[in-house]
């Protein structure tokens, strides 16, 4: 979202995978193995803003910290997955009292931002622990509604209302897993076969031996003739085009894609014979990089504002990256 580039592009290819150049692996969740510029190609938009001198500040969202194009915005907020989100309103609404350029308060050191991005990471957290149609994930989007709220109010006090716009966008859906909608690894792969396993819950394979790349696709094709809930497919040959996932070296070379909804798992983390016997839940309860076509991976794209003139409650139709968004003045349902 933040390049307007799609991963074979910008190269961050999955929360984790093998880069068969650098002999390095991306991990997500280590700084040290995530945050150097040379994983991040394309520009962020916080990185345009700042090489047209618009000031621009990013509030905890991924991959900020990891100094790209050598360009820092103005103001740079380390994540901190557990913070409240009231602070957050506060962060942001700090950021826009900044005094402005002409004002003589003004600091150089501390300018006021003209573009503001913030991340939130409980619904995407509390989806994965409770799932997404759990008790537990409405009380977490109804704190996200009202951190919203909050910030609207905040914008309204301040006569900011028809002079700042403000658009919520997600990244993904979420699907709520289940015991019975397991598949083994170990029942589709030989393990001791695979050098490197990328990404989740797609599984990316780059064999041992290069040589053995053909076998083990044969094998995976014939056992998923007998399993309709996994799609196979071999990056440089019939992986699909819209996925825009095929022209990178960093994408391993054979996939196994589950159906939305399915999960993939090693007997290390759920061996799936005694864990149905002892009645195990599995976890986590919900899951998302499925298909995007799937209606349950689809994301929300909601906006606000002077650059948005539409008659409130209109709706925007289902869109993909677009230079532009064509936006009907059909009613929410």
């Amino acid at each position: 979202m933040a390049t307007g580039l799609y991963p074979e592009a910008h190269g961050v290819v999955g929360n984790t995978f093998w880069d068969p150049s650098l002999q390095k692996e991306f991990y997500y969740t280590d700084p040290d193995r995530s945050m150097q510029p040379f994983w991040w190609g394309g520009e962020p938009l916080w990185v345009t803003a700042e090489r047209q001198n618009i000031r621009a500040a990013v509030h905890m969202w991924p991959g900020s910290e990891a100094h790209i194009g050598h360009i820092e915005p103005a103001h740079l907020d380390k994540y901190n997955g557990t913070e409240e989100l009231p602070l957050k309103v506060e962060r942001v609404l700090e950021l826009i009292d900044l005094p402005g350029p002409l004002d003589p308060g003004a600091k150089v050191d501390q300018p006021r931002p003209q573009l503001i991005a913030a991340y939130v990471p409980n619904v995407d957290g509390d989806g994965h622990k409770y799932g997404p149609n759990s008790t537990e994930i409405r009380e977490t989007i109804k704190n996200a509604d009202n951190m919203l709220a909050s910030l609207l109010r905040g914008l309204e006090q301040r006569n900011l209302t028809e002079i700042v716009n403000v658009v919520v966008v997600s990244d993904h859906g979420m699907a709520t897993t289940d015991v019975e909608r397991l598949i083994q690894l170990e029942d589709l792969i030989n393990p001791d076969d695979i050098e490197h396993i990328d990404g989740w819950p797609l599984y990316g394979l780059r064999p041992k031996r290069a040589d053995d790349l053909g076998r083990i696709h044969r094998e995976l094709v014939e056992k998923a003739k007998g399993n309709p809930n996994i799609d196979v497919y071999l990056r440089d040959k019939d992986m699909p085009e819209r996925y825009h996932f095929s022209k990178n070296e960093r994408i391993a070379p054979l996939w196994i894609v589950p159906k939305t909804g399915w999960a993939i798992v090693d007997k290390s983390e759920y061996n799936v014979p005694e864990g149905k016997k002892n009645g195990e839940p599995y976890h986590p309860r919900g899951l998302h990089g499925y298909d995007f076509e799937h209606p349950l991976m689809r994301a929300i794209f909601v906006a606000r504002g002077p650059a948005f003139p539409h008659k409130a409650n209109s709706r925007v139709e289902p869109f993909r990256k677009s230079p532009s968004v064509c936006v009907s003045n059909t009613p929410l349902t």
